[in-house]
C-alpha cells in the first residue's frame, strides 16, 4: 500500500533551545526529579488562543452551488447565512497588546477574538499580513500592559536540545508539550516562501498554529506552523518559523509600515545542483550562484557579478538557496551585511547596502474583467518591490499576476500568482493599464507571452 504524506498547516510549536554547551544530562536522583514548571508559569501568559470567524451566504441546496445549475436560475437562488470558524493560538510579542500568530489561522476571518491564559477576553484588530512567511500581527486594547515573550536566538539551537511547545490543541485550551529539536533548516512545501523551519518532535496538533516555540530557559525560538501527518494528528513531526523572521515582521509593525519591509538582493540567483558542483570543480553543492545581476541595484554597487559564488552572509555560512533567502530575508533594513563570495578561486568579502527595492513605477493594481480568457487575474505593473513581494527573479518589464480568483477564465487557464505577462498580440506590455485596455479589443484568438519562475511560455488562447 502507498502511503502519502501531506504536510497540514496548524499549530506547530517549535521550541529551540540554547546550545548544547550549556546543557547537562542529569546524573542524579535529584536532578532527575527536575521541572520545566517555573518556564511554563513564566511563558504561559504570553500565549494566547485566537479566534476567527466569517459570515459567507450559501445556497440551501449544494447542488446549487454549482454554477452549471446556478445559470438555470439567472443567479437568483435561496440562501442561507452559514458562519466558518478558525481556531490557533498566539504569541504577545510585546505589553502594548501586539500579538504574533500564522497567517493562515486567520485568513479571510471578519471577526477575531483573544483569549489569554487568565481567560480575559479581547476583540483584536488585523495591523499586518504577510503570507509570504504566513505571519500576521494582531492588536489588542488592555487596560494594564500584558506580559510579552522574551525573546530567543533560533540560531543557537542544536539538534537534540530540549524546547517546549504551548498552544491552543483541538480548542481545549492552552497545553505544554516538551521534546526536542528534531532537526534544522527544513523544506515544508506549501508553507510561506521561506523555507527554514525547525523541526521538532515536541506533540503539535491542529489549534498550536501561532503557539509558541521556547527553549527551556523560556525564550521565544519558533512560531508553531505545520506538522507531517497522515490523519491530521501529531506524528512527532512537527515545524516552527524561527523567531528571526518573526521579529523582522514585528520590527516593520512597529515602524508604522501595514507590510513587511525587506532587503532588496538586487540580482537573480540559481540553486548550485550536483552538475553544477562538478562543472565549478567544487567539493560538494554549497551556496548559491548568482545567475544576473541587476543594472542598478543593492549587487550592482557592492561589485556582485554573474557567475560569482555566495557563500555567507555576515560570516555565517550558506548551504543553500533556501539558507540564503531566509538569512538576507531576516536582515534589518539600513546598514550593510557582509557577503562572502567565490569567484574562480578567489575568495572575496563585499559590503552590500540593506536597503527595500524601490517602487519605480505605480503599480497601478487591476482586476482584469470581460469575456476574455485573462478575466479574473488580478495584476500589477511590474517594478522591482513588486518583483520582490511575488518572488519573481530574471524579470525587468511586464504585468506581474498578484492573484487569481478561483473558478474564473484565468484561473481556467492554469495562469499562476508570480506569472509576469510581457507580451500580447505581438506587443510589449508594460503596464496594468495597457494590458486592461488590450482586454477590449475584440479578437477570436490572442498570442500569450508568460513568463513563469523564468521560463517562457508561448500560447494562443481564444477570446
Amino acid at each position: 500500500m502507498r502511503i502519502i504524506m501531506r504536510a497540514v498547516l496548524m499549530c506547530l510549536v517549535i521550541v529551540p533551545i540554547v546550545g548544547l554547551h550549556a546543557q547537562t544530562v542529569p546524573s542524579t536522583r535529584a536532578e532527575m526529579k527536575l521541572s520545566f514548571a517555573p518556564v511554563v508559569k513564566r511563558v504561559s501568559p504570553a500565549v494566547v488562543n485566537v479566534y476567527g470567524s466569517r459570515v459567507e451566504k450559501a445556497a440551501l441546496n449544494p447542488l446549487l452551488n454549482d454554477p452549471v445549475f446556478r445559470q438555470f436560475f439567472g443567479g437568483q437562488f435561496p440562501q442561507r447565512d452559514r458562519v466558518q470558524r478558525s481556531a490557533g493560538s498566539g504569541v504577545i510579542v510585546d505589553k502594548s497588546g501586539l500579538i504574533v500568530t500564522n497567517h493562515h489561522v486567520i485568513k479571510d476571518m471578519t471577526e477575531l477574538r483573544v483569549s489569554l491564559s487568565d481567560r480575559r477576553e479581547f476583540a483584536a484588530t488585523v495591523v499586518l499580513l504577510d503570507p509570504r512567511s504566513d505571519l500576521a500581527v494582531l492588536k489588542i486594547k488592555a487596560d494594564t500592559p500584558l506580559q510579552a515573550v522574551e525573546w530567543g536566538d533560533a540560531d543557537r539551537l542544536e539538534v537534540g536540545d530540549f524546547v517546549m511547545a504551548i498552544g491552543n490543541p483541538f480548542g481545549v485550551g492552552q497545553t505544554v508539550t516538551q521534546g526536542i529539536v528534531s532537526a534544522l533548516a527544513r523544506t515544508v512545501a506549501g508553507v510561506g516562501d521561506y523555507q527554514f523551519f525547525i523541526q521538532t518532535d515536541a506533540a503539535i496538533n491542529p489549534g498550536n498554529s501561532g503557539g509558541a516555540l521556547v527553549d527551556t530557559d523560556g525564550r521565544l525560538v519558533g512560531i508553531n506552523t505545520a506538522i507531517f501527518s497522515q490523519s491530521g494528528g501529531s506524528h512527532g513531526i512537527g515545524f516552527a518559523i524561527p523567531v528571526g523572521m518573526v521579529r523582522v515582521v514585528v520590527a516593520s509593525v512597529k515602524a508604522g509600515h501595514n507590510s513587511v519591509k525587506r532587503p532588496w538582493f538586487g540580482a537573480a540567483l540559481q540553486s548550485v545542483t550536483p552538475e553544477l558542483t562538478e562543472s565549478l570543480g567544487l567539493d560538494r553543492p554549497q551556496g548559491v550562484l548568482v545567475a544576473s545581476v541587476l543594472p542598478v541595484g543593492p549587487a550592482f554597487d557592492a561589485g556582485i557579478k554573474q557567475g560569482d559564488m555566495i557563500v555567507s552572509l555576515d560570516g555565517v555560512i550558506l548551504e543553500d538557496i533556501e539558507a540564503f533567502g531566509f538569512r538576507f530575508a531576516t536582515k534589518l533594513l539600513g546598514g550593510h551585511t557582509k557577503v562572502g563570495l567565490l569567484r574562480g578561486k578567489a575568495n572575496l568579502t563585499v559590503s552590500l547596502a540593506l536597503a527595500a527595492a524601490p517602487e519605480t513605477k505605480p503599480r497601478d493594481e487591476l482586476v482584469l474583467k470581460g469575456r476574455w480568457p485573462l478575466a479574473g487575474a488580478t495584476v500589477l505593473t511590474l517594478s522591482p518591490a513588486v518583483a520582490d513581494e511575488l518572488g519573481i527573479d530574471g524579470v525587468q518589464e511586464g504585468v506581474a499576476v498578484a492573484d487569481v480568483a478561483p473558478n474564473s477564465p484565468a484561473a481556467n487557464l492554469g495562469l499562476q500568482k508570480g506569472d509576469v505577462i510581457v507580451n500580447v498580440e505581438g506587443q510589449a506590455v508594460t503596464t496594468s493599464k495597457g494590458l486592461d485596455a488590450l482586454t477590449k479589443q475584440r479578437q477570436y484568438y490572442w498570442p500569450l507571452v508568460v513568463v513563469r519562475r523564468g521560463e517562457r511560455i508561448t500560447s494562443k488562447v481564444g477570446g
